[in-house]
């Protein structure tokens, strides 16, 4: 029975494929990306892009990496990959930070991006008045009992103070501030990627506005358009009217002209006739 059950073929569910985001970035694509953030980074003197300038960086990456639909990249999708790196960044500086020169970040991209905002972040200093979140207790050492002693005019001694162990507090401060030094330059960074998120936010609806505002003029200019182009269609029918008429009073003048004529010679002709006639009788 074990050889037969062991003969039969197992049936295997089949494999479905993994699921593809279109917004995931290949080590190439975000490579090109760091390139050319950080060349229009440095050209604004370390200042923040603006939508324009992450379009520039979106065609740039697209330029090397966009030859399929689904590869090519908005200036959305460039601003949050940034974004997505430098928090990256942030957790390796202060992993190789707090090991004081012991380990080394194996990120491709952090010598990129500490040469590019480093900088910025070694410049910040924390706030000076904010204390650290959070302090370890000191450890208190009881003191050996010793043998009471007699009290000076029956008046009870003071307790004496309990001995203080701050070589775990020294031992620990130092990790606890630079703790709370990184969290403040975080809360910093944070405060100014939302200003920068506002900033940009206030430039593509000022973009839409405007986008908006040249839509009504071109719209407006249309209309301007189609009236003045109505007003010559009527002053040319107007003008053809008067011209034939004029045609008009023109011919029938020459024909009363060419009439009166003929008639005029028709008189000549019948004067001279009956002027003959006359000599003729005599």
């Amino acid at each position: 029975m074990g050889d037969l059950t062991d003969s039969l073929p197992t049936s295997t569910a089949p494999q479905r494929p993994a699921p593809f985001r279109e917004d995931c970035w290949s080590e190439d694509a975000t490579s090109t990306l760091v390139d050319a953030w950080g060349r229009r980074y440095m050209e604004l003197n370390r200042g923040n892009l603006r939508q324009k300038d992450w379009q520039e960086v979106a065609d740039a990456v697209n330029a090397r990496h966009g030859h399929v639909k689904k590869a090519r990249r908005t200036d959305v999708q460039c601003k949050n990959r940034i974004d997505t790196i430098k928090k990256k960044y942030k957790i390796e500086k202060a992993r190789v930070t707090s090991s004081n020169g012991a380990l080394a970040s194996s990120w491709p991209f952090f010598s990129r991006l500490d040469a590019l905002i480093g900088p910025t972040m070694s410049a910040k200093k924390p706030s000076s008045t904010s204390p650290p979140l959070a302090l370890p207790l000191p450890y208190w050492k009881t003191p050996s009992p010793a043998a009471p002693s007699a009290s000076v005019g029956g008046l009870p001694q003071k307790r004496p103070m309990l001995a203080v162990d701050d070589s775990y507090f020294r031992r620990n401060y130092s990790a606890v501030a630079a703790a709370a030094a990184a969290e403040a330059v975080d809360e910093d960074d944070d405060e100014e990627e939302e200003e920068e998120e506002s900033r940009w936010s206030a430039e593509r609806s000022g973009d839409v506005d405007g986008m908006r505002q040249l839509a009504r003029a071109i719209e407006r200019f249309g209309e301007i358009y189609e009236k003045v182009e109505a007003e010559k269609q009527k002053q040319m029918f107007e003008l053809e009217k008067q011209r034939m008429q004029f045609v008009k009073d023109v011919e029938f003048q020459r024909m009363k002209m060419f009439m009166d004529t003929q008639v005029q010679l028709e008189k000549i002709k019948r004067a001279k006739r009956s002027g003959l006639n006359g000599e003729r009788i005599r």
